[in-house]
C-alpha cells in the first residue's frame, strides 16, 4: 500500500477510459475547441498567438508542452525536440497530460493525507486517495483537455510544499497555479493563512478533534525561538506530546468547550505574529511576492480574466456558496445526509437553545436574501443544454416560483453539517478562513459551473477527518456510479442542435 498503490489504481482507470474517450470522441470538444488549437500553436513556437475567448492564463499549456517533450521525445534535448512538438501535440496527447496530472494528484492526496494525520492507518490513507481520484467532477475532466486537473494538482502541490515547511518551493508551485487558473491566487492566500494558524497556535491544544491531530505542527507545545527562522521551517513533532494528546482525546467533542473562542484564538494570532514579525516575513515573503505580481498583473490587464471579460465579469453571486454547501454535502452523503448528523445538529442546538435558535434564524435569513437578491442566471446557463445544470435549473430551481425558497433550509442544513463537523477537528478560525476562501472563489463567478467546486471540495474533505471504512466505501460506490452514467450520457448518448452542425453531448 502506500503511494505507490495509489497511482497503479488509479492508471488503472486512467489509461483504458482515456482510450476509450479519443477513440469515441477524437476531435475537441466544448471548451477544447479553444484549449487545443491554443496548446497546438505553442507546440508550434508560436507564443504571441493568444485566442481571445480564452479566459484563463496559460500554464496549462506550458505544462502540455513539458508533458509532450517527455513522453515523445524522451532522452532528448528541448531544442532538437521542438520543431517535432507540432506533430506530436494531437488532441489525444495533450488530453493525456491531464490523465498523468490526474495520478500525481492522487498521490498528492496521499502524501497530505499521511502528513495531516501521521497516525492514520496506511491503509485507510491510500483508500481516501482512490476514493478521491473518483469523485466525479475531478474524474470526468481527467479525459478531456480542461484546466481543472492542472490547477487542483498545482494547489495540492503548493498545499503539500507548505505543509512540509518549504516555503520557497510553495510559492514557485503558487505561481504556477495562478498561471493556470488565476482565482488560484485566493488558496494561496488560504494555505498561507492555515500555516499561519498551524504556527501561532501550535502551542493551544485546546481544539484538537477526537481522531488524531489535523495538523501534525499543532502537536508540538514548544513554542518557536525568537531568533530562529530555521525552527519555524523544521517543527518536529515530539512523542511525549503525541501521548499527551492521545490522553485528551478520550474525552467527548462535546465536552470541549470552547475556551479559545474565534476571537482570543484571532487575539493570539496577531500577538504572536507582531512578536515575530520578522521571522514571519522572512518566511512568507515568497508568497507575499506573488501576490504582489498578481494584483500588478490585474492592475496592467484591467481585470482578473483574460478574454471574455464581458461574458465573466465579477458579480455578487452569493447564490454560489449555497450551492457548494448542498453540493458537498451530497457529494459526501454518507457522512451529512445520515440521521446521526441529524441528531447531532438537533443536540447541539437543544444544548443552547437561545444561541442555536439566533444562528439558525441568521443562516436562514441570509440564504432567503442570498437567493432572492443574488441568485443569477447566466446567459450560458439559460441557452446551453449539454451542461447538467441547465436541468438542474430549469427542473428543480425553476419548477415552480416557490422552489428555490423551500430549497433553502437545505442550503442551510447543508452549511450548519459542514461547519459543526469541521468545528470538531479544526480551529474556529481556520473554519472561518475556509468559508471565506471557499465565498471569495465562488461568489464572484456568475455562471455555475460545478467543476468550479473541486478545489474547495477537496479541502474541505481532506479536512473533515471521516475515518470509517464504510462511508469511504459507500461514497467509493456513488463516485463509481455517477461517473458510469456521466460518461455513458457523454460517449453513447450524443444528439444534435437544429440551429447548428455537429454532434453535441451531455458534459458537467
Amino acid at each position: 500500500m502506500g503511494r505507490i498503490a495509489v497511482a497503479t489504481i488509479v492508471s488503472l482507470w486512467v489509461v483504458p477510459i482515456s482510450i476509450l474517450v479519443n477513440h469515441i470522441v477524437p476531435e475537441p470538444y466544448m471548451d477544447e475547441i479553444f484549449h487545443v488549437p491554443q496548446a497546438q500553436q505553442y507546440c508550434k513556437g508560436n507564443f504571441r498567438s493568444w485566442d481571445p475567448m480564452i479566459t484563463t492564463p496559460p500554464g496549462l499549456y506550458y505544462l502540455s508542452l513539458a508533458h509532450v517533450a517527455c513522453l515523445l521525445f524522451p532522452g532528448t534535448s528541448f531544442v532538437k525536440a521542438a520543431s517535432s512538438f507540432s506533430e506530436g501535440c494531437s488532441t489525444a496527447i495533450l488530453r493525456s497530460s491531464n490523465g498523468v496530472l490526474a495520478v500525481v494528484c492522487s498521490v498528492l492526496v496521499y502524501e497530505i493525507i499521511r502528513h495531516l494525520r501521521p497516525n492514520l492507518d496506511e491503509r485507510k490513507a491510500t483508500l481516501i486517495a482512490v476514493v478521491l481520484a473518483m469523485f466525479p467532477l475531478h474524474w470526468f475532466f481527467t479525459f478531456l483537455y480542461y484546466t481543472d486537473v492542472a490547477s487542483l494538482a498545482a494547489v495540492l502541490a503548493m498545499y503539500l510544499a507548505c505543509l512540509k515547511k518549504r516555503y520557497w518551493f510553495s510559492a514557485l508551485l503558487g505561481a504556477l497555479a495562478v498561471v493556470i487558473r488565476q482565482t488560484n491566487i485566493v488558496w494561496i492566500l488560504f494555505v498561507c493563512c492555515s500555516e499561519v494558524i498551524n504556527i501561532t497556535l501550535a502551542g493551544q491544544r485546546d481544539r484538537i478533534g477526537v481522531d488524531d491531530t489535523d495538523f501534525s505542527v499543532r502537536k508540538n507545545s514548544r513554542s518557536i525561538p525568537k531568533n530562529s527562522v530555521s525552527n519555524l521551517r523544521k517543527r518536529k513533532v515530539s512523542s511525549s506530546a503525541d501521548t499527551e494528546i492521545h490522553s485528551m482525546l478520550t474525552s467527548s467533542v462535546s465536552s470541549q468547550s470552547c475556551t479559545s473562542g474565534l476571537l482570543n484564538e484571532t487575539k493570539a494570532i496577531f500577538q504572536k505574529l507582531w512578536h515575530m514579525k520578522l521571522e514571519f516575513l522572512v518566511s512568507f515573503s515568497p508568497f507575499i511576492m506573488v501576490f504582489a505580481s498578481f494584483v500588478a498583473f490585474v492592475r496592467w490587464n484591467g481585470s482578473v480574466v483574460l478574454g471574455a471579460k464581458e461574458a465573466h465579469a465579477v458579480s455578487p453571486h452569493f447564490a454560489q456558496i449555497m450551492y457548494f454547501g448542498l453540493f458537498s454535502v451530497l457529494a459526501t452523503a454518507p457522512t451529512y445526509c445520515s440521521f446521526s448528523q441529524a441528531a447531532e445538529l438537533s443536540r447541539s442546538s437543544w444544548k443552547n437553545k437561545s444561541l442555536g435558535f439566533s444562528q439558525i434564524t441568521l443562516a436562514l435569513v441570509a440564504g432567503f436574501i442570498s437567493i432572492h437578491f443574488f441568485s443569477i442566471a447566466h446567459p450560458y446557463l439559460l441557452a446551453d443544454n449539454r451542461h447538467y445544470p441547465f436541468y438542474l435549473w430549469r427542473k428543480v430551481i425553476k419548477a415552480h416560483w416557490s422552489m428555490k425558497y423551500l430549497l433553502v433550509p437545505l442550503y442551510v442544513y447543508s452549511w450548519l453539517s459542514i461547519i459543526t463537523r469541521l468545528g470538531k477537528v479544526q480551529r474556529k478560525i481556520w473554519v472561518l478562513a475556509f468559508f471565506l476562501a471557499t465565498a471569495a472563489v465562488l461568489v464572484p463567478a456568475p455562471l455555475i459551473e460545478f467543476r468550479y467546486y473541486t478545489i474547495p471540495f477537496f479541502f474541505l474533505i481532506l479536512h473533515s477527518h471521516i475515518d470509517d471504512y464504510q462511508s469511504w466505501l459507500v461514497m467509493g460506490f456513488l463516485y463509481t456510479t455517477v461517473n458510469a452514467f456521466t460518461m455513458v450520457m457523454f460517449l453513447y448518448r450524443p444528439f444534435h442542435w437544429s440551429h447548428e452542425p455537429g454532434t453535441q453531448r451531455f458534459i458537467w
